[in-house]
């Protein structure tokens, strides 16, 4: 007796198709899991055997062997449950198979039944539509992020003894219609961000003084620029980019459903959460992170934060305190936007479109070139060179914005000058976002972040003088090619932010400014 039952699992972010094969014969009553099976697959064993006795089925005394295609694939997680029971009980009789026929099941089963939530049921349910299923039976708790794939059946069930239609006396499961939910642009509306980040938003014009490293923060948020602070200790480093996610746009219902979806695999949605999540994703990871927690890693890889950044902030505090071989890893995320993980079966993608902010210290004790009272450095010139050693050439080269950020010079917000809310600041990110994307639409390409070479320089629509002025730059500061080009869609967005056509003088003499820290002299 054979039995076939679609299902899914989780393989890096994307979601993988898995056949559910069971072949029940007589034997000595046993089951068997092949296919590469984790231990939390192969645990499954058990949970279906004792849900099937207290939801009313017979578990068979025969050999039962389970097969998980493809073999090849490792497969990991407990989606598999709600299957391999359908399986057995279709094999063995026990209920019919035919309202499984292009049907996909996801679910963890309990002991007592009970259809548990599974982890990335947007991710499978993205590839179950790619492969032309259009019907999905999932957990009901699942359903709140299951309607965001549009054109699927979904049916939902709370207790495994509902598979078996005859018993209850229904010709069908009762479909869960979008409509029964919440319309889906009224839950876009209903948007969720994750509870450590209500905390963290501030408003900008709560700051006194620090109105260049306001500026700096604007200009980040309005070209998605990494941003490097540096300065002594309680100048409001870490306060200023935590406020930062307060000024950067909503993200559209793409790349909502993005984000969302990582957020899925990696088992982070919150359990109340009604619609996607559309702020921008803020993580703030402490310094004793390993390479594989910040990029991702495993048997087969998970996300780390720089995916769970994606479309939004990675929040780096204390740069130096970070180990080298952490921080190296981050070179290619911010220059491809994706993050490469290889493994000997096969080769994993991450998405990683992220803006870098990171704070640090001038040296150990914090005070190296900002003496003030009797607070003076009591760093050795060795000291503050392994110290900030640890933040490498080609890893600066990638900041788009260094700046230092002093003490203020006085606590009087008057004698500061007028400061900028984040609500400003906010409608001239958004100003300058609309006026990228017109010119966007204009030259033909979809963001500048993505041009290098002669693409990008007729992309900014840079005046001769400024060019000139950019070129004596490279000459003297001894930039590389990389700075170069990024000075360069720097001073685009600064020209952006004042709806200019044209990359003017004054810009390109701002990027420049910006990039203070790299070109310093080593004490």
């Amino acid at each position: 007796m054979f039995s076939l039952i679609q299902s899914a699992s989780v393989y890096g972010v994307d979601g993988k198709g898995i056949s559910v094969e069971v072949d029940i014969s007589s034997g000595l009553p046993q089951i068997n899991i092949v296919g590469l099976p984790d231990p939390a697959v192969r645990e499954s064993v058990e949970r279906v055997r004792a849900a099937l006795k207290n939801s009313g089925f017979t578990f068979p005394m025969d050999r039962i062997t389970v097969n998980l295609a493809p073999a090849d694939l490792r497969k990991e997680g407990t989606s598999f449950d709600l299957a391999i029971a359908a399986g057995i009980l279709t094999a063995s009789g026990q209920i019919n198979d035919q309202p499984f026929k292009n049907t996909l099941l996801l679910g963890e089963l309990s002991l007592n039944g009970n259809v548990r939530p599974v982890v990335g049921v947007l991710a499978m349910l993205e590839q179950a539509k790619k492969l032309g299923y259009k019907r999905v039976l999932l957990p009901i708790d699942n359903v709140k992020e299951a309607i965001w794939i549009s054109e699927m059946e979904l049916f939902a069930l709370s207790h495994l003894n509902e598979l078996d239609l005859h018993k209850k006396k229904q010709n069908g499961w009762e479909h869960i219609r979008v409509s029964q939910t919440n319309d889906r642009s009224t839950l876009l509306n209903r948007s969720f961000i994750l509870p450590d980040k209500e905390d963290e938003e501030g408003d900008y014009g709560d700051v006194i003084g620090q109105h260049q490293a306001k500026r700096a923060m604007l200009i980040a948020a309005a070209g998605n620029h990494n941003i490097l602070l540096s300065g002594p200790p309680g100048t409001g480093k870490t306060m200023m980019i935590r406020r930062l996610p307060g000024i950067l746009p909503h993200l559209n219902e793409q790349e909502a459903l993005e984000v969302t979806k990582i957020y899925s695999v990696a088992g982070k949605l919150l359990e109340s959460s009604v619609g996607l999540m559309t702020r921008p994703p803020f993580r703030a990871p402490h310094h004793t992170i390993s390479a594989g927690g910040l990029i991702g890693g495993g048997s087969i890889p998970k996300p780390g934060e720089v995916t769970l950044a994606h479309r939004g902030l990675l929040f780096l505090d204390e740069l130096p305190e970070f180990p080298r071989q952490v921080l190296e890893v981050l070179r290619q995320p911010l220059e491809d936007r994706i993050v490469t993980i290889s493994r000997s079966r096969a080769v994993f993608q991450f998405p990683a479109s992220i803006m870098l902010a990171a704070s640090f210290n001038p040296c150990p004790c914090g005070y190296y070139g900002h003496e003030y009272g009797d607070k003076f450095c009591t760093c050795s010139a060795a000291n503050i060179h392994r110290y900030r050693s640890k933040i490498s050439g080609p890893l600066l080269d990638r900041i788009d914005l260094q700046l230092e950020v002093p003490r203020p010079i006085s606590l009087n917000q008057e004698s500061s000058g007028p400061s900028l809310s984040s609500a400003h600041m906010r409608t001239l990110v958004l100003e300058a976002k609309a006026f990228q994307k017109a010119r966007h639409a204009e030259y033909g390409f979809k963001e500048l972040k993505s041009l290098t070479g002669a693409a990008l320089r007729k992309a900014v629509n840079i005046r001769p003088d400024a060019a000139n002025l950019l070129e004596n730059a490279f000459e003297a500061l001894g930039i590389s090619m990389r700075a170069y080009d990024r000075m360069l869609k720097l001073a685009r967005t600064i020209a952006d932010l004042e709806s200019s056509e044209y990359v003017e003088t004054r810009h390109i003499a701002e990027s420049i400014q910006y990039r203070g820290i790299e070109t310093q002299p080593a004490p």
